[in-house]
């Protein structure tokens, strides 16, 4: 199983872990992975990893589409991907959420299947160069003739030659867009994903893959994250995931649009998550962390002491998924990922 290291978005405060990325490096782990919400963007670091680093793919996780025109975001993937060698950049591509999309980058939130779609299609001319862009889409056209155009575009061809091959994987976790991302991406970076939730969603993949004709589950990588804690206190270990499952979801949305509650439901914890988002937007945050079951956080980590995330990863290692993104502060966790894994 491939192994990935999550390094995230930033606090109020740039951290970019250099020597925890060049460790996992070391230790044969195959990406890292950064992201974005509203603060320190996805790629800017990539930039910087790429240059201190030497074998490591370089993937966003995610790039939240508001935040840059398709053709804008081929053209710094691109430019990452040359500047690392050739070989190395993911694009990881997500949606967001409309509080973001309309309140941070001032874009309607409109159909995002559809965006999605036509967006990814975009990246790929760009990418290849087989012609001048052009592209008409239900949500994305180029070249552009709505309100307020010139009426003097021109389709236009990538300058720099890209890696036509550059992959595309999709954050995605309702049924219609894991279904799209099966069928258009190369890999996807599942949201609200365990080992016992792989039986619900392979029937979307499967169908994905049947509107791709013909293209098989083996050409799709599939990478989860798991949070990994190493500690002798596994209820302590437990606690300390809490308060960022009580923020997602309870904050990190609308209480009427919020995927991260969605995606608790999903896995069973429906009453849970409804009260922790009341408590959470009623200000009571420290009852919504407290409100947050055991067993989810533990479904979806790896929490506790070396035989109990050896025994529990086993879980992960068979469930059909192609990697796994690692998410942790300790360096000891990120050693027995990679023995765990066999990276080493």
């Amino acid at each position: 199983m491939r192994l990935g290291l999550s390094i995230g978005y930033s606090g109020a405060h740039l951290d970019l872990p250099v020597a925890r990325v060049q460790l996992a490096e070391r230790l044969g782990y195959d990406s890292v992975w950064t992201a974005e919400a509203y603060g320190s963007d996805a790629l800017t670091p990539l930039a910087y990893l790429a240059a201190v680093t030497k074998r490591i793919r370089l993937g966003t996780g995610i790039m939240q589409l508001a935040a840059r025109t398709p053709a804008a975001a081929a053209m710094a993937v691109g430019t990452i991907d040359a500047l690392a060698g050739g070989g190395r950049v993911i694009a990881g591509l997500g949606v967001s959420g409309p509080q973001i999309v309309e309140g941070w980058y001032g874009q309607p939130w409109g159909k995002p299947y559809w965006r999605l779609r036509d967006y990814v299609a975009i990246m790929r001319k760009v990418f290849a160069r087989k012609s001048p862009v052009q592209h008409e889409g239900r949500e994305i056209s180029l070249p552009y003739t709505g309100p307020g155009s010139a009426g003097l575009a021109k389709p236009l061809t990538s300058i720099l030659h890209m890696r036509p091959d550059i992959p595309v994987w999709l954050g995605t976790g309702g049924e219609s867009t894991v279904k799209l991302t099966a069928e258009i991406a190369d890999g996807w970076l599942p949201l609200g994903f365990t080992p016992a939730r792989m039986k619900a969603f392979r029937p979307w993949l499967d169908e994905g893959l049947r509107r791709a004709g013909g293209k098989t589950l083996r050409a799709l990588e599939i990478q989860p994250r798991a949070f990994v804690v190493l500690t002798d206190d596994v209820r302590a270990g437990l606690q300390t995931l809490k308060p960022r499952v009580a923020l997602y979801v309870g904050g990190m949305g609308h209480r009427d649009k919020n995927f991260h509650t969605q995606a608790m439901t999903a896995n069973g914890y429906g009453e849970a998550a409804e009260r922790i988002q009341e408590l959470y937007l009623a200000g009571r945050k420290a009852e919504a962390v407290a409100a947050v079951p055991d067993d989810f956080i533990d479904e979806g980590a790896l929490v506790g002491p070396r035989h109990r995330i050896r025994e529990r990863f086993r879980a992960w290692a068979d469930s059909g998924a192609t990697g796994l993104t690692v998410a942790t502060q300790q360096d000891e966790a990120i050693e027995l990922m990679a023995d765990l894994a066999g990276c080493r």
